[in-house]
């Protein structure tokens, strides 16, 4: 009798929504050039780019077009060569409006400097500080979602440390599919791009954590690191948020994040699958980030694809290429199912953080009745950071903006597992995020 070794997750709430991996098995295909690129100089958390072309300007792909303003903030470069046109504010996935540089496409002209070869570099030759200084340059953020700024999470506080590396190849968003099959089609540059990270950091020990729902990519994996020393992969539990920060830290080594912490509090520094391709690429080949894979999905959808994409390019580019919006379209989605924001413009453009496009069928995209709360403590269980949802609605809904931030809101990692059990159908996520948001005004003011 074969016997199954209990596989890793995180301790507390979570959910098991369907995982809907459709595209899973569809190639990446890089989509064509679109006549304009919109470039928003805020795709990061941090201070946005300082602006440093002007109109009518003749730029190549890959220069640098705005700089990073402060140590928390992010370059932008040209994704696609041409000349630049207006700088006016546009509006992002999540409806607000920001300021971004248009390129009218001229061709793919690329600065000499970045190697566009398909070759493997796998020799190392840059120091720990001038790879932290590369991937600056190069404006790698992180690509998962949150999109903080890669160069900040290398440099590790004084008197913090740092003993083990984890990359997130866990992607427990459903629909969402850009992580794996770059795990499947670059596995031996993201393994390049872990040593990298393990340098730059001075660790020896390094986990790959894979969600089980993605066997493929962990056989891969276990293969190609055979003979290799320090970097392991783990199997988790399909369990959702596991892609969250914390809670893959604390699947992987047991370790829990105060409240208010970083993970560089409990030695561990966590870094996308994404963001470690585009570290190698920036590293290796000198490339800054100015693609990234995009998930186009929907049970309607004609094509459900993986594409790489331009950053600056618009949505309904990539919907174009993916057979169009379905006529029973209800909803498109910036994102995942648990964690996505509608978009309200289908001309928004593609950023460094975003994941995958989605488009909900209407049957499945209104809202359903909103009921009084029955105090069943569901949304409690689920919490995987220990909240009570329930609670921060209300302190939101009151604007007890004080209250909320004493009872941890700030703490809420938005990830959706209250609203998804919900038996009331109440916008628990809805009002927390409006609760952090008025949290985050008043610290300005």
């Amino acid at each position: 009798m074969k016997l199954h070794h209990k596989l890793k997750t995180f301790k507390l709430g979570g959910v098991h929504p369907d995982d809907q991996k459709i595209s899973a098995g569809v190639a990446i295909t890089p989509l064509p050039l679109p006549k304009v690129v919109t470039i928003p100089v805020a795709q990061h958390i941090g201070a946005p780019a300082k602006i440093i072309v002007q109109r009518g300007d003749m730029v190549k792909t890959g220069q640098i077009i705005a700089t990073h303003e402060g140590f928390v903030s992010s370059n932008i470069h040209a994704s696609a060569s041409g000349r630049i046109g207006v700088i006016e504010e546009v509006m992002d996935s999540s409806g607000f409006k920001h300021t971004a540089i248009s390129i009218r496409v001229k061709g793919d002209d690329w600065q000499e400097n970045i190697d566009l070869t398909e070759t493997l570099v796998e020799e190392i030759k840059l120091e720990p500080k001038e790879i932290v200084a590369r991937i600056m340059e190069a404006g790698v953020v992180g690509m998962g979602g949150a999109a903080f700024p890669s160069h900040v999470k290398l440099s590790v506080p004084e008197g913090k440390h740092v003993d083990h590396l984890l990359i997130n190849g866990v992607e427990c968003e459903p629909y969402l599919t850009a992580d794996h099959r770059l795990m499947l089609e670059r596995p031996k540059e993201i393994i390049v791009g872990i040593k990298i990270l393990m340098k730059a950091l001075g660790v020896d020990k390094a986990i790959i954590g894979i969600e089980d729902n993605k066997q493929d990519a962990i056989e891969l994996f276990q293969e190609l690191l055979k003979t290799e020393t320090g970097i392991a992969v783990e199997a988790l539990e399909v369990h959702y948020p596991q892609g969250g920060e914390k809670q893959l830290i604390q699947a992987l080594l047991n370790r829990e994040v105060p409240s208010g912490g970083l993970p560089a509090d409990v030695g561990a520094i966590v870094h996308n699958v994404g963001t470690t391709y585009a570290i190698y690429q920036a590293v290796q080949k000198n490339k800054p980030l100015i693609e990234r894979v995009v998930t186009v999905t929907g049970k309607s959808v004609k094509q459900p694809s993986n594409f790489l994409v331009r950053i600056g390019t618009p949505v309904i580019d990539l919907l174009i290429a993916a057979g169009g919006v379905p006529e029973d379209t209800g909803k498109i989605v910036s994102g995942g199912p648990m964690m996505g924001k509608a978009i309200a413009d289908l001309d928004v453009p593609v950023a460094k953080g975003t994941s995958g496009i989605l488009l909900i069928p209407k049957d499945e995209a209104s809202r359903a009745e909103v009921y009084n709360c029955l105090h069943c403590g569901k949304c409690i269980e689920a919490c995987p950071m220990g909240l009570e949802p329930y609670h921060l609605l209300l302190m939101s809904k009151k604007g007890n903006s004080q209250r909320a931030k004493e009872e941890h809101i700030l703490d809420c990692i938005e990830c959706g597992s209250c609203s998804f059990v919900c038996p009331s159908n109440r916008p628990i996520l809805d009002y927390i995020r409006l609760g952090k948001t008025q949290i985050r005004k008043q610290k300005k003011v």
